[in-house]
């Protein structure tokens, strides 16, 4: 499947054959009607881009995620990413609280802000976004299963500081179903997580009005190992079950689908990716509207942000991921997206340094005024290789809707959690990883320095000054944690708590129950404590 100009049977990175020549004759061969399948950038089906001007109108936001150690340390990463051009906020959490575990808890022992900031009470949050103006940032929170308990404390903090709901900009990840088959920090079974997403969306729909309820995620299903294909069609089949979950809630689909967004990962396979991505706003756009009665342009809309792929990055010569990192970015940009992170070319060693995070905004801010590829939407809409490439991503990607669906009876909600609990998802995604890791390691698909005839070191860090994590971090937060419980009111930390579960077992909306407790100094291990207490754990089926 190697793309290298020797190769006979040349394939895309994900198994799409690519023919030796593309012409327009070809394409119209094959019935394109462009007034159908592409229209007008911001207009149905929305295939050029989710608005009329692109980035003539709007750059896209420079948005690096930062997380590690305590709060403090990662608001201090923030103000560093701001003075050196950031646009908009993400944060990282560690595994304790992705997972819905306080800092203090056995099982979090050795990874308190390892790998994100660790974040156990409303007043870490205070601390996380201390001297930042809620209203004027924009705050992207990267957690699902907990997310409803994050957001409940990020509300309380902007009360706090005055700042109306309604002022406030951002997204929460909130993907509950993606935890099963992409990132694996799941904290509760299929079922009760859906309905803390779906609760966020309801509550947020009713009182946030400018704040995405959900960044529905293919990212991480394409760090599990999934192809494009896999991505865009498990993505867009979360997002459907999400819709599905709403409406049965009985919210009306023009109420709440302009809030949803969309999170994609970008590979190396420069066109297929932005191939991708037009397909991906097309898809949303007909089922939105053709499936789910959307009436309104923003109700079809998609918008998303992308994030370059850590996986991608090697060890060997780890300079050389720069490159790869501004090529990923390139097709980000070409396939319309709302939002961009460039991985550092440091992360296959560690946590991104200072340096690579600055290079990585250098390398938005050459895209964006130095390559001239902000000039006019969808510069390479019309090519004959592209075009066919989107229609075969599209096709592709529907053959596992239909699938899913039919586990459904023609219910994508029903069919998504067949799918998940069958291991379906997890068994097609690992076999994608495997073919994968078979056409490298058969040197089928190059990647430089790894598998061909020029041989990097993976010991040599090229003089790089890495991150270095500071260890006593995690003893600063489990005091920051002992000081909060014992300056609370246990009565009122009680009397919250059960609170949340009465509402849990009449099935109410717990935002609300979540709201007034992280108020008291519950924290969220405590909260989602009493969660797994009523609901259960979940154990996954470990599919190979």
């Amino acid at each position: 499947m190697s793309s290298n100009s020797n190769d006979h049977n040349p394939r895309t990175l994900s198994g799409l054959p690519v023919d030796p020549l593309y012409t327009p004759a070809g394409l119209a061969a094959g019935g394109f009607d462009a007034a159908q399948a592409l229209g007008n950038p911001g207009e149905f089906p929305f295939t050029r881009g989710a608005y009329p001007t692109m980035y003539r109108g709007r750059l896209w936001t420079r948005r690096q995620i930062a997380g590690f150690g305590t709060a403090q340390a990662t608001n201090e990463r923030y103000r560093f990413l701001l003075a050196h051009g950031q646009t908009g906020l993400s944060t990282d959490f560690d595994h304790p609280t992705l997972t819905g575990y306080d800092s203090d808890h056995e099982l979090a022992e050795g990874e308190v802000g390892r790998l994100g900031v660790a974040i156990d009470t409303a007043a870490d949050m205070g601390e996380l976004f201390d001297g930042i103006p809620l209203e004027q940032a924009s705050v992207s929170l990267t957690i699902n299963h907990p997310a409803i308990v994050l957001l409940a404390m990020f509300l309380h903090n902007a009360e706090r500081q005055g700042t109306p709901w309604a002022a406030l900009r951002g997204t929460v990840q909130n993907d509950s179903l993606k935890e099963f088959h992409g990132q694996k920090t799941f904290a509760l079974p299929p079922g009760p997580a859906l309905r803390l997403t779906t609760d966020v969306v309801e509550f947020c729909t009713k009182h946030v009005p400018n704040w995405y309820t959900i960044s529905i995620s293919g990212y991480h299903t394409r760090e599990a190992g999934s192809d494009a294909v896999q991505e865009l069609a498990f993505t867009v089949a979360q997002g459907m079950a999400y819709v599905e979950s709403a409406m049965r809630r009985g919210l009306p689909v023009d109420a709440f689908a302009s809030r949803l967004s969309h999170f994609f990962g970008v590979h190396n396979d420069f066109f297929e990716e932005i191939a991708k991505f037009r397909a991906a706003r097309r898809m949303w756009a007909r089922l939105m509207r053709d499936r789910y009665g959307a009436t309104r342009a923003e109700s079809m809309r998609m918008r998303f942000h992308t994030q370059t792929l850590g996986s991608t990055l090697v060890r060997q010569d780890p300079l050389n991921n720069i490159l790869r990192g501004g090529l990923q970015a390139l097709a980000a940009v070409l396939g319309g997206t709302q939002s961009l992170h460039v991985s550092g070319y440091d992360e296959a060693y560690d946590i991104p340094s200072e340096e690579a995070m600055r290079i990585s905004l250098a390398t938005q801010m050459i895209l964006a005024h130095e390559s001239g590829v902000a000039a006019t939407p969808d510069p390479l809409g019309g090519s004959a290789y592209l075009e066919t490439l989107t229609n075969e991503l599209e096709g592709a990607a529907m053959a596992y809707i239909e699938r899913i669906d039919g586990m459904g009876n023609g219910s994508m909600l029903d069919g998504m959690l067949e799918a998940i609990g069958s291991g379906y998802i997890e068994s097609e995604i690992a076999q994608a990883s495997y073919r994968y890791q078979q056409r490298v390691e058969s040197g089928d698909y190059t990647i430089v320095g790894v598998n061909d005839e020029y041989s990097g070191d993976a010991n040599n860090t090229g003089g790089l000054e890495l991150f270095e994590f500071d260890y006593a971090e995690e003893e600063r937060q489990i005091q920051r944690l002992t000081t909060v419980r014992q300056g609370r009111s246990e009565a009122d930390a009680s009397t919250s708590l059960r609170d949340i579960v009465k509402t849990a077992k009449a099935d109410g909306n717990l935002m609300p129950s979540i709201l007034t407790a992280v108020g008291t100094g519950v924290t969220e291990g405590e909260i989602m404590g009493a969660l797994r207490e009523e609901w259960g754990e979940y154990v996954d089926p470990g599919v190979f």
